[in-house]
């Protein structure tokens, strides 16, 4: 099982090959050989692939705030998380962060009130506010692309609140309790840059409603010890039997309720004891299987890489345009939550990944590769674009430079014919070439290409006129 969990899943046939073993040892087990044993079965594996987005956002943000005041990649409910620098190899509290913006987020609860949001005027500075709910789906992004770079104000109202609202305050209404503001605001990464961001992050504010033009000062954090503050988000909700990953779900259900398209399938659920605004009822759930749905469910999601028909492979990269808004494709959200929780509209950013080069092979430091873009075929993009490394775990890694990204602000050199080569490799290419060099781990890697407000007309990732160029082993 650890095993299939730390590859993620990404070489896809395996996992084929494991579900097909899976279900066949469960026909041969005496309870699943009963039609009934295998229809529960599977029926909990889709309830837990369905809930897994809900389950791991209240996983990190109960990491994300446990704390008692802000710290720099933490905070208490309702204040506001400012992160000073580009995170480094040692964070682990989201999978794949990124190492091109200044992430400035908080979690806030609009169960009670409204919270109001308060943006300045960003001086034409590309950011974006994308806000999500409890189940990741991005319900509203302030920001360059959609509402310009001045000055603005919008309250974060919840499922039931009506009410009137300040005069110049935009109502923006969350389906769930639980919302994540997960702002990004651009910055090169100079001393001087980071100043000027810092400055904008310091002039953004989140108040409840009811303090809204006061004063207004957050009380302190609660601090709880019993969670579990040094795991990985993604590993403790793998970890969860599937009994307590139920009574957690259903829980997180009464306030954070499902939408009406989800009604077909949470009818379905109602078998197993899952039923909205209920405690799980465990007594319709027979032990015999219980271990086995998280793994399963687990493999399930992560092989959409392979076989989800949103998802597309172009040299090497697969990617989707299916991500901030899943409608009833839950598959895709749970895979989109397990590699890249927090991800934007596809409008905002589109995230090509790679674990194999052009060959079809796994990379592996020990090699080395080189991506190469064509004269005028850097990637497309109206706000910025990025390559980043990660290990096999999709978080950064230790090497030389402290450089987990690459991308135009490197100053890229260009071959004599405009071409651009990226260096993918453990070792420094030489002196001359460093400005171009991803530094790569000793073990395997996976690449992600960010477009972040990738354009929408030719030529255009969107659209399919632009290609992603593969990343090629050479030498020895």
């Amino acid at each position: 099982m650890e095993i299939t969990r730390r590859n993620l899943a990404l070489g896809g046939m395996g996992l084929l090959a494991g579900a097909a073993a899976t279900r066949s040892a469960l026909a041969q087990d005496s309870f699943f050989g009963m039609r009934e044993g295998l229809e529960d079965f599977w029926l909990a594996s889709d309830a837990y692939v369905f809930g897994y987005p809900l389950v791991t956002m209240e996983m990190t943000r109960r990491v994300l705030t446990n704390v008692a005041e802000p710290a720099e990649t933490k905070a208490p409910m309702g204040q506001i998380i400012k992160m000073r620098q580009y995170p480094d190899a040692s964070f682990k509290d989201v999978t794949a962060p990124n190492a091109d913006t200044l992430y400035t987020t908080s979690f806030f609860d609009v169960g009670k009130e409204p919270w109001v949001l308060s943006i300045p005027d960003m001086k034409g500075r590309y950011f974006l506010m994308p806000m999500l709910d409890g189940w990741t789906t991005v319900f509203q992004v302030p920001g360059k692309r959609t509402t310009g770079t001045g000055a603005q104000t919008y309250a974060i109202t919840g499922p039931g609140w009506k009410g009137t609202l300040p005069e110049g305050v935009k109502e923006y209404k969350s389906q769930t309790n639980i919302v994540w503001l997960l702002g990004r605001i651009y910055c090169t990464g100079t001393p001087e840059d980071y100043a000027a961001v810092h400055k904008l992050q310091d002039e953004c504010k989140l108040v409840p409603l009811s303090a809204y033009g006061k004063p207004y000062t957050p009380p302190a954090g609660k601090v709880d010890p019993s969670i579990d503050m040094k795991t990985a988000v993604r590993e403790q909700v793998n970890r969860m039997d599937t009994v307590s990953y139920f009574k957690l779900l259903c829980e997180l259900m009464k306030t954070n309720p499902p939408n009406e398209a989800d009604a077909p399938q949470l009818a379905k659920f109602a078998r197993i004891g899952i039923v909205p605004g209920q405690d799980f009822d465990e007594s319709k759930l027979k032990a015999d299987f219980l271990k086995r749905v998280p793994e399963v469910s687990f493999d399930r999601i992560m092989i959409q890489f392979k076989v989800n028909k949103a998802v597309k492979n172009e040299n090497g990269f697969d990617f989707t345009t299916r991500t901030g808004i899943y409608g009833t494709d839950y598959l895709m959200r749970a895979l989109i939550t397990a590699i890249g929780l927090g991800a934007n509209r596809p409008q905002d950013a589109v995230y090509p990944t790679s674990q194999k080069d052009a060959d079809g092979r796994k990379y592996n430091g020990a090699n080395k590769y080189v991506m190469r873009f064509p004269k005028g075929h850097l990637p497309p993009a109206e706000g910025f674009w990025s390559l980043t490394m990660y290990n096999s775990g999709y978080f950064f890694v230790n090497n030389p430079l402290n450089r987990y990204s690459i991308s135009a602000r490197q100053e890229l050199k260009q071959n004599p014919d405009g071409s651009t080569d990226l260096y993918l490799q453990k070792d420094s290419p030489g002196k001359d070439k460093e400005s171009n060099w991803l530094p790569a781990p000793e073990g395997d890697f996976i690449l992600m290409l960010r477009m972040y407000w990738p354009q929408e007309t030719d030529p255009s990732i969107i659209n399919g006129t632009w290609t992603v160029p593969p990343a090629k082993k050479v030498g020895a």
